[in-house]
């Protein structure tokens, strides 16, 4: 009997959460494909249909999670009249909401993708495109309406939105303050240094060289939580007045 996509799209679901419990169960390395489908109650063979490995199921975990977050994002009361800061805010807020009940999990993948840098290359980067197109599509709407000066760099911003999320849950998952009270000061005031400089303009003067050290700086620098918090601070305190010497 052929399965229809919504039949295959729950099998896949269930393949995916069947794969985060026995990973956290057991370990990466211990938990097989055949026990993945066994448990998920498909044919030993029927997984390879939908993953070909188990990093495959890794990069099928996070895309899920960014679509699930873009949902619920959206979905939140209010939505359509939120600042551009708090829409970026919300999404992340609803991205680690989300991973929370599988941190565990998450902290695994973590040590996966070090081992396995490729999987990580922005091409193969899970949910990126979509998380893209959001992100551009936010940027455009506040122009539009003036919140934001106009802005040449909007296609490379969504590209590194999705470097930032990332690069907050390597953070996250080192913060051991209350509630993760860092994280969600860091999130505040990094999104709070982004919108301020795009609507002072400066995005547009800089070079597509700092773009690219930032790329490859920003996840080593948010894994190292040290004096973070402080350097953003500086940061932010140094754009806020520029914006009020430019006014």
């Amino acid at each position: 009997m052929k399965t229809s996509k919504s039949q295959q799209e729950q099998t896949r679901r269930n393949l995916i959460r069947t794969a985060v419990d026995l990973i956290t169960e057991k370990g990466y390395d211990a938990a097989t494909m055949k026990q993945i489908a066994r448990e998920a109650g498909i044919g030993d063979a029927t997984i390879y249909k939908y993953f070909p490995s188990k990093e495959k199921i890794l990069l099928a975990y996070y895309e899920l999670s960014i679509e699930i977050t873009l949902e619920v994002a959206q979905e939140t009361p209010g939505w359509e009249e939120f600042t551009l800061q708090e829409k970026l805010q919300r999404l992340v807020d609803a991205l680690l909401e989300i991973l929370l009940g599988d941190r565990e999990f998450v902290e695994i993948t973590r040590d996966i993708f070090g081992k396995s840098p490729l999987l990580m290359m922005r091409d193969n980067m899970p949910g990126q495109q979509t998380l893209k197109q959001e992100i551009i599509s936010l940027l455009e709407e506040a122009e539009q309406r003036g919140d934001i000066s106009p802005c040449d760099f909007k296609n490379l911003i969504g590209g590194l939105f999705g470097d930032y999320l990332f690069a907050v849950i390597a953070y996250w998952l080192k913060d051991d303050s209350e509630e993760f009270a860092n994280t969600t000061q860091l999130v505040d005031m990094t999104l709070a240094i982004l919108v301020m400089a795009l609507k002072s303009g400066i995005v547009n003067k800089v070079s597509e060289l700092a773009s690219f050290m930032l790329r490859n700086q920003l996840s080593r620098i948010m894994q190292n939580g040290s004096g973070l918090l402080e350097m953003v601070k500086l940061v932010q305190n140094g754009l806020g007045r520029g914006l009020g010497d430019a006014r």
